[in-house]
């Protein structure tokens, strides 16, 4: 088993599908996205998983509904921050 291949963080794949609702990728640099990738995780708790699967049947609808949510709240905040804060 590798843990890079076989384990990831549940989060990771919420900000992704953010990020491409929003159309980020054609708003901003791949530096840029990288540290906001960073900065939004940062700010939201770790969920470790092995396969999508699991997390699609196991999770109640309102508890993805919150972490949908918290996903939204920390894109927004990072965002905010980044521009605040880039080099000028």
């Amino acid at each position: 088993m590798k843990i890079a291949d076989d384990i990831h963080n549940y989060y990771e794949n919420l900000v992704s599908q953010h990020f491409t609702k929003l159309k980020i990728n054609e708003k901003y640099d791949d530096d840029f996205i990288a540290d906001l990738t960073c900065v939004v995780l940062n700010q939201l708790p770790t969920r470790y998983i092995r396969h999508e699967v699991d997390m699609a049947f196991y999770l109640p609808a309102s508890e993805r509904f919150e972490m949908e949510s918290n996903v939204k709240e920390a894109v927004d905040k990072a965002l905010q921050f980044m521009k605040l804060h880039q080099a000028q």
